[in-house]
């Protein structure tokens, strides 16, 4: 399972620019300079065959779909039949698998990355994932991924180049959100308490032929549904036997604009253990910012909002902090600036005197 974006989040380093376009519903390009102490900078492009239907100018870009944060499990959408994508013209199928093409390359390195996504059928996608880099082995690296989701569970099936690796991913979700329709003593019973939420467990096991070494790690969560009446919040655990690794984490959304994180880390081989905190505070435009903030800290309980309600409290900024047992502090915020998409960071040591602080970074990016 993916770590949460309340502590993970990425600080920049060095001051970082970045060009983006979106010249049409089917194509966009990217264009980067990074200044750490040398220049480099990369450029990218992006083709797929399903036009995006989203706006790609900066000062329209809804900045809570474009930046990680704490996010609400939707309900399960079973896919649609295969018959459903059939097209037939003239007793010939013509109907198109959807497509997507990503490159990257970086320079003065020369590295090269590359993406290939292909829809196989409703619950099918196949994934091509390529580096070339003189740093790898055998100079470059292929991970092929398919993936099947079928709602209530999804398995993954990978191999990489790189030792021959083999591998299978599955995650499953529990009957938690489904009504109790009993009866007893020839009387319907009423629907027992909506548990409003779901338990899923997952796993990962992998193999190497060459290096004859493998792995495994579990995983389980429990998450509340949009339906949750109350603050919503994630529960998650997760365990690698052969390292001896085990992590615990808690998260909830406090209202609207804030939510919280903790994580616990424990190794029951070498007794390690660590800490982490971190929080996410949004602000909203000047013009509702006070009667929001004044509604949701005095509301006793968590009222839902649909997407066309959440859009018309646009926010404009967030700000990010995580600190660590060891006094490690992390802070990032992120906003838009007239047309422009501001990121800055900073990381602070308080238990070392002589470099308090570790890295700075800002970064700037523009989209047309």
């Amino acid at each position: 399972m993916r770590k949460t974006a309340l502590l993970d989040f990425k600080l920049p380093h060095g001051l970082n620019l970045n060009v983006s376009s979106l010249s049409s519903k089917n194509f966009a390009s990217s264009y980067t300079i990074n200044t750490k102490g040398n220049v480099d900078g990369s450029f990218s492009y992006l083709y797929t065959s399903l036009p995006l239907q989203i706006p790609s100018e900066s000062n329209k870009i809804y900045l809570r779909y474009l930046i990680p944060g704490y996010r609400r499990l939707a309900e399960l959408v079973q896919p649609e039949d295969k018959y459903l994508w059939e097209i037939w013209h003239n007793g010939k199928r013509i109907d198109k698998r959807e497509t997507l093409l990503y490159g990257r390359i970086f320079l003065p390195s020369s590295s090269l990355q590359a993406l290939y996504l292909r829809h196989l059928s409703p619950s099918r996608l196949l994934r091509l994932s390529c580096v070339s880099n003189p740093n790898v082995p055998n100079s470059s690296s292929i991970l092929a991924v398919l993936q099947q989701n079928r709602a209530r569970y999804s398995l993954e099936y990978l191999y990489s180049t790189d030792s021959s690796l083999l591998g299978i991913r599955g995650l499953y979700n529990f009957k938690t959100d489904e009504r109790d329709t009993s009866m007893t003593s020839n009387k319907v019973q009423k629907p027992a308490l909506h548990h409003h939420g779901r338990l899923s467990a997952g796993g990962e096991l992998y193999f190497s032929p060459i290096n004859k070494s493998g792995g495994m790690s579990t995983a389980v969560r429990f998450s509340t549904l949009p339906s949750h009446s109350g603050f919503p919040y994630t529960l998650t655990m997760t365990l690698n036997p052969l390292m001896g690794n085990i992590s615990s984490s808690y998260a909830v959304k406090a209202c609207e604009d804030v939510s919280f994180c903790s994580r616990f880390n424990f190794n029951f081989y070498s007794y390690e253990s660590d800490v982490q905190m971190g929080m996410e505070l949004w602000r909203r435009k000047r013009s509702d910012v006070d009667s929001a903030w004044a509604e949701d800290l005095v509301r006793t309980a968590w009222k839902n909002r649909s997407e066309s309600e959440a859009k018309q409290h646009e926010s404009e900024s967030v700000l990010k902090a995580r600190v660590d047992q060891d006094c490690k502090i992390g802070v990032l915020w992120e906003g838009r600036m007239n047309d422009l998409l501001i990121s800055a960071g900073v990381s602070v040591d308080l238990k070392n005197r002589t470099q308090l602080i570790k890295t700075v970074g800002l970064e700037v990016s523009y989209s047309s």
